[in-house]
This record gives C-alpha cells, sequence and structure tokens, in this order.
C-alpha cells in the first residue's frame, strides 16, 4: 500500500546583519499580485510583522483564512505556517519586518532567564491579524520602525533596535490583555483569587501551601478552596500540577536537559512526582511526548520542507 504523498511548505529564512534586531522589506518591490502561482503554506526562521498598505485579498494563517484590506497588521511567529493571497486579478502593496524575539529578549533581560521564557511565551502565544486602529500604539512603532528603516539616517540602527525593544513590549502586552479578557470571560469573578494565580505562576518551583495562597486573597482556607474550585474547575493542588506540567513542556521543547533536571526545575520534588503528574495532565509520559509534542510546531512534521531564501 503506497504512503500518502505529504504537502509541501516552504521555509523561507532570513539572515539578520550583525548588530541589528531587524530585516524590512520596504517599497515597490513588495506592491505584487501575492499568492500568484502559489500553492502552499510557508513559514520562516524569524518573527514576522506584515502591514497592508494598499489591496485586499486572504491571509491564510495555520488552517485560518482571514480576509485582509489595507490598514491591516499580521503579527506571525517563527515556524507558523502561513500565506497570503491577493484578490484574483489585484495587486497589493505590504511591508514587513523580521526579527528574532529570543535573542532581542536574552539582551533586555541578560541576567533574568526566567522572565526572558514568560515574555518569549506571550509573545509568540498566537498569530494575530487585526485593524491597525485596535491597537494605535503597536501601529505607531511598527510604522515608525519602518520609516527609521526606509530613510536610515544617522543612528537609525540605534533607534530601530531600541523601537524593537519596545514593539516586543507592546505585542506581549496585547497577548496578556486577550487572554485575560478570554478568561474573564470564560470565569467571571476570577479576580477574587488573582493574587494566588500570580503567586503560582511566579513561584512555581517552591513548596505552595493551600493556607498560603488563601492569606494572598485575603480568605479562610475552606472559603478559597471553594472559590478556586468554583472559577478554575479544578482544585488548588490540581491547578498547581497543571502549571508545572506546562512550564516542563515548554523546557522540553527548547532544551536538552534531562528529565530529572526538568522535574526540579519545574517544581516537581521528585521525578517519580512528576512522572506521575505529567501522565494524569497530559495523558501520556513525559517522554512520549517529548517524542510527539502536541504544539503548532509539530505540525510542520507532516510536510515536506523545501528551503528558500527569503521570499
Amino acid at each position: 500500500m503506497s504512503r500518502k504523498k505529504k504537502e509541501t511548505i516552504e521555509l523561507r529564512y532570513y539572515d539578520i546583519p550583525q548588530k541589528e534586531y531587524v530585516i524590512a522589506l520596504l517599497g515597490e518591490d513588495w506592491i505584487r499580485a501575492y499568492g500568484k502561482d502559489i500553492t502552499n503554506l510557508h513559514f520562516h526562521n524569524l518573527m514576522e510583522i506584515g502591514y497592508c498598505r494598499d489591496g485586499q485579498g486572504i491571509v491564510q494563517l495555520d488552517d485560518k483564512t482571514n480576509p485582509y484590506r489595507s490598514g491591516m497588521l499580521s503579527v506571525i511567529p517563527k515556524n507558523f505556517p502561513h500565506t497570503t493571497t491577493s484578490e484574483e486579478g489585484k495587486t497589493s502593496y505590504w511591508e514587513y519586518l523580521f526579527f528574532d524575539p529570543e535573542t532581542i529578549l536574552r539582551n533586555m533581560y541578560p541576567e533574568n532567564e526566567l522572565h526572558q521564557k514568560k515574555m518569549l511565551n506571550l509573545i509568540t502565544r498566537k498569530a494575530n491579524f487585526f485593524q491597525a486602529q485596535e491597537h494605535p500604539q503597536l501601529t505607531s512603532i511598527v510604522l515608525t520602525i519602518m520609516e527609521e528603516m526606509r530613510k536610515k539616517k544617522e543612528f537609525y540602527v540605534d533607534t530601530v533596535n531600541w523601537l524593537t525593544c519596545a514593539l516586543l513590549l507592546e505585542i506581549a502586552r496585547v497577548n496578556s490583555l486577550e487572554h485575560e479578557m478570554v478568561e474573564k470571560a470564560k470565569r467571571p469573578g476570577i479576580g477574587q483569587i488573582k493574587n494566588a494565580l500570580d503567586y503560582i505562576s511566579m513561584e512555581y518551583q517552591q513548596e505552595i501551601k493551600i493556607q498560603e495562597l488563601a492569606e494572598k486573597c485575603c480568605m479562610s482556607e475552606t472559603h478559597f478552596r471553594r472559590l478556586f474550585v468554583e472559577y478554575m474547575g479544578m482544585t488548588p493542588v490540581d491547578y498547581i500540577n497543571m502549571v508545572r506540567v506546562q512550564i516542563a513542556c515548554e523546557m522540553m521543547r527548547k532544551t536538552n536537559a534531562s528529565m530529572e533536571e526538568i522535574a526540579v526545575k519545574a517544581g516537581f520534588a521528585t521525578a517519580s512526582t512528576f512522572n506521575r503528574n505529567f501522565k494524569r495532565i497530559v495523558g501520556t509520559t513525559p517522554y512520549q511526548w517529548k517524542k510527539n509534542p502536541e504544539n503548532y510546531e509539530n505540525k510542520l512534521l507532516s510536510f515536506n520542507i523545501s528551503v528558500e531564501k527569503g521570499w
């Protein structure tokens, strides 16, 4: 029996010049019929921000299709499959910025690896697509970077580097606010236990006592436990273990650390406790998950990947 032929997807990669943070694709070269004679998705080795100055058509983000028109922004993490297709028979005018958030965050927070990871998770949480006026501050930073790169006046490299740091913070803010809005819509009144949730997210490596969490929310342990289950749909202990498992998954994606080391860094007292909780929450062992993690980057394995320089 013949195996099903894989669909082709392209890696379009860029090299960022030394001491710079950004590559900009600007000007009339980017007025074109996007998607013409192209049938497959592509992804990049860098994060991409696109701004549509003119035209309309479709932006496909993985398996979701979004109509676009002038004045729209796309914010796409690296390794995320996508493509742009202009309205049939017409051209569009897009301009793009490409950068590596991980490198920039290392320079921003050289002594705080935990904060680097937290910010990177926020910045790359999802691909975004929206009207510019929905997020005017983010749009303003993007357009200012583009103009700096276009005109290349004195000190433009330093200016762009600082602006890109501000851009990353604004992307993190947008993603954080959207996440909070979704969570609040799903769980009205969750603000009553916010201090406990914040504490767990920062101190997951330490031993966390439920009484301690209740005190941070200014309530009795009994009342805290009842509200926690009501709002989160699980006990405080289960939530703490879920956070630790999520952190462990991130470490498995990004490092080659041993399972014992990951267990300790994620806050589990022993490797056996880690393995037991991981299988209960995820449904598979850490070793099996590491071989086949369920995240969008793993979907790339279902394609034949061809590599092209840039566009």
